[in-house]
């Protein structure tokens, strides 16, 4: 378990410096430009369905409420 550790750290880490290194060039500033704008829209997308999901789920217990009482 202790080298699976290692070599994952390990990874990271070499992870790390190669996405610093490929930041510095032109390309590679682009690249992360157009990863950052897709993960901004999925993550813009994800909260509004997810506002929309529970304001579904809200209507559907009042209305449910309401059948009750009647």
């Amino acid at each position: 378990m202790g080298s699976r550790l290692f070599w994952f750290i390990a990874g990271v880490g070499a992870g790390f410096v190669a996405a610093h290194q490929i930041a510095r060039t032109e390309g590679g500033r682009a690249f992360f430009d157009e990863v950052n704008d897709f993960v901004s829209n999925v993550s813009t997308s994800f909260r509004e369905r997810t506002a929309e999901v529970r304001e579904a789920i809200d209507d559907l217990q009042d209305e449910l409420r309401d059948q009750a009482r009647a």
